[in-house]
């Protein structure tokens, strides 16, 4: 199988560069081939001498992968389906191999935004228990090239405004390759976009987290659900490993009164996390930081025990927010007729 160009920045195209037989400048040339002309095939770099692109081909390929699958919803929103093969961890010969998988991404316009919600991952580790991603399980990392691809293979490659790391997968349990995508998408020999343009969603990885923070200037947006750690654990394991407090007191160790922002993600589950109890003490926990919160509507999975809260629950869940010091708004869900909105992205082909 031959190795993806795709992901690599231009100091390693460089070193590719050399050992094909190019010179050193070339891997900067493949770069711009790759991230701003964006070709589909080695052949297409044509300022890259015959020869060359021979070497090339023989052990590497661009690497992007056409969907198998589209999707349309009455909104507008568009769900793509991509075959992956993912990495997995050493087997009982205590070697790694790799599993055919599928991910979803999901296009989301907007008046004059396009937005491409990412999946990082073929499935998930975190096991919260109304998301479908984390009830399948985990397959695999994505690799840099398999999250770039997402962006260059569908429709509206050309025409996408933002980006969320908020599909299958938690970004920040495979963040060398998140990031490594993310300097692509912001580096000038990349797509130059801004990190304005790019929120990361995340279950509180903390030790990743700081990494996040540090290292990048892109928006944060954190699944909190509950601010009752007790009952946060009930339906998010990962409470037990990666408490809400300390994740909360991590972010307040940074400014978020500029440019860059930090939300917190609020699905509103009937009976569950939706009393005047559970807004105080989110007011409570949140209080001196600059931040959102969002509250999303619940959308009804199999073997699930709470069903999604009333409108007016929500509209008065928000107003004591608000009325709590907070800044809180009721998030519009799209996509749910083609099973793309919030925790229903699952990798199956529609006829599934």
């Amino acid at each position: 199988m031959k190795t993806k160009l795709l992901g690599r920045t231009p100091e390693e195209l460089k070193q590719i560069a050399l050992e094909a037989g190019l010179p050193a400048f070339a891997g900067k040339q493949m770069a711009q081939w790759l991230y701003q002309k964006r070709v589909k095939s080695i052949d297409e770099m044509t300022n890259l001498s015959k020869q060359g692109r021979e070497a090339l081909a023989q052990r590497y390929e661009v690497g992007i992968t056409d969907p198998v699958d589209v999707q349309t919803s009455k909104d507008g929103t568009k769900k793509y389906l991509f075959p992956v093969r993912c990495p997995v961890g050493a087997g009982h010969d205590g070697k790694g191999h790799e599993e055919d998988s599928f991910v979803e991404a999901v296009m989301i316009p907007d008046e004059d935004r396009k937005t491409l919600c990412v999946s990082s991952q073929a499935g998930c580790k975190m096991g919260c228990k109304f998301c479908m991603t984390g009830r399948q399980g985990f397959h695999g990392n994505l690799s840099a090239a398999d999250i770039m691809g997402q962006f260059f293979a569908i429709e509206e490659a050309g025409e996408l405004t933002n980006a969320v790391f908020m599909g299958m997968g938690e970004p920040l349990d495979n963040w060398d390759e998140v990031k490594r995508a993310i300097d692509i998408l912001t580096a000038d020999w990349g797509l130059a976009w801004s990190p304005k343009r790019i929120t990361l969603s995340t279950i509180g990885v903390l030790p990743k987290l700081k990494l996040f923070l540090e290292e990048s200037k892109c928006h944060l947006a954190v699944s909190l659900h509950n601010p009752f750690p007790e009952e946060r654990a009930e339906l998010m394991p990962v409470q037990k490993a990666w408490s809400l407090t300390e994740i909360v007191r991590l972010i307040k160790q940074y400014d978020f009164t500029g440019q860059r922002r930090v939300s917190f993600e609020y699905t509103v589950f009937e009976g569950w996390n939706d009393t005047p109890r559970h807004a105080d003490e989110l007011i409570k926990l949140l209080r001196h930081l600059e931040c959102r919160v969002n509250l999303i509507r619940f959308h009804r999975i199999p073997d699930f025990p709470y069903g999604p809260a009333s409108v007016e629950k929500m509209e008065a869940f928000r107003n004591r927010l608000n009325e709590g010091g907070l800044t809180a708004t009721i998030r519009a869900s799209r996509g749910e007729d083609i099973f793309a909105a919030c925790g229903l992205l699952a990798g199956k082909h529609s006829e599934q």
